[in-house]
């Protein structure tokens, strides 16, 4: 009677060791559930989508260059910065630095940043070098053109063959080789 009422008290013992096991990993794995739902959640809305086309519009840059959609004639790389963004500021050198070792120099690259005149001063100055700015409000002619919702937003365009520009990546990224761009 002693043997089995000791393997039984065994038993539960090992048996509730199990279910504490299973409930930490159960735990483990609604903690990172919640972690993707989160991160989901406060996420940027997805850019415009590759292969989608480009709104018309006409906006003038800082240097008082006119700008028009069918404007542009080959690969274009077109950044949208926010000088409130914390990511935007991350971004922007290496915006200026992938900017200028592109061919084609200031022609092939537009860098639109919203806000007021003060507030853009300084993302202006460094952009100007290596690239078109336009300085607009957040509902402006390109933010709605490109369908902006998120800062920085970093695109590649390109006319197709009726002459309409087309995002061609929506994720431009600056550590690859431009070769592969």
């Amino acid at each position: 009677m002693n043997l089995v009422l000791t393997t039984a008290v065994i038993l539960v013992g090992l048996l509730c060791a199990f279910d504490l096991l299973l409930t930490l990993g159960v735990i483990k794995r609604l903690r990172e559930h919640t972690e993707l739902l989160s991160a989901a959640e406060s996420a940027p809305p997805a850019p415009i989508a590759v292969g989608s086309e480009v709104e018309d519009f006409h906006v003038t840059t800082v240097d008082g260059e006119s700008l028009r959609a069918d404007m542009f004639d080959g690969e274009t790389l077109v950044a949208f910065f926010s000088p409130s963004c914390g990511p935007c500021q991350e971004r922007l050198p290496k915006f200026v630095e992938y900017a200028g070792a592109r061919p084609g120099g200031r022609d092939r690259a537009l860098a639109i940043v919203i806000g007021d005149e003060a507030q853009t001063a300084a993302p202006v100055a460094a952009l100007s070098p290596v690239a078109r700015v336009v300085v607009e409000d957040p509902d402006g002619a390109l933010a709605n053109a490109f369908e902006v919702n998120a800062y920085p937003t970093v695109l590649m365009i390109t006319p197709n063959e009726a002459g309409r520009i087309v995002v061609t990546d929506n994720q431009v990224r600056f550590d690859q080789p431009l070769a592969a761009v």
